[in-house]
């Protein structure tokens, strides 16, 4: 079965390196195979037969070995299109910026879910999917009205998000196919 690895706040800014030549030889160590990577920020497929908790174990583990903290996801690929399959008809609109929100284990869905509902949406419209949060904007000159920008960063459960714009997770869905 194939796998979506997606790392939180690495190569930003220059800190938290993580070389994806390295992270592919890492998983390919750990017994995966089928291992690539797209783009610089921390997304990695693999093929692997394993269950899913011995998977998280195994990467958990594995990202342990870094001297910063690694917040990630491991995605199947059924899970990942299947929440792809439940975007709802605003996602395909022309918006200014759209965002997924992936939650790692660590986040408290109920309470991460109850904060966003409340917060004053502005020019946005929210989505939640089974692993993560759709986020759409509509325009660029109302962007820093938005909860998005003005509070999201705030919140308690930010640090356990891993975000990818729309861009990235469509190109993910089209790399899982």
């Amino acid at each position: 079965m194939k796998y979506l690895l997606l790392l939180r706040g690495i190569n930003v800014g220059g800190k938290n390196k993580v070389v994806m030549s390295e992270l592919r030889a890492q998983i390919e160590a750990l017994g995966y195979e089928a291992v690539t990577t797209y783009i610089n920020s921390g997304n990695a497929f693999f093929e692997t037969e394993e269950p899913l908790e011995r998977i998280k174990a195994k990467i958990g583990d594995m990202l342990a070995t870094y001297p910063f903290t690694i917040y990630h996801v491991v995605l199947s690929r059924d899970a990942y299109l299947a929440d792809a399959a439940q975007v709802p008809d605003w996602w395909q609109e022309p918006l200014a910026r759209r965002d997924v929100l992936f939650y790692t284990d660590q986040v408290d869905y109920e309470h991460m879910k109850a904060r966003i509902q409340a917060m004053p949406l502005h020019d946005e419209v929210v989505h939640f999917g089974d692993r993560a949060v759709f986020w759409g904007k509509y325009t660029e000159s109302e962007y820093l009205k938005t909860s998005y920008h003005k509070y999201l960063l705030k919140e308690d459960f930010y640090p356990q998000i891993t975000i990818r714009n729309g861009k990235t997770f469509d190109k993910l869905r089209d790399l899982l196919g």
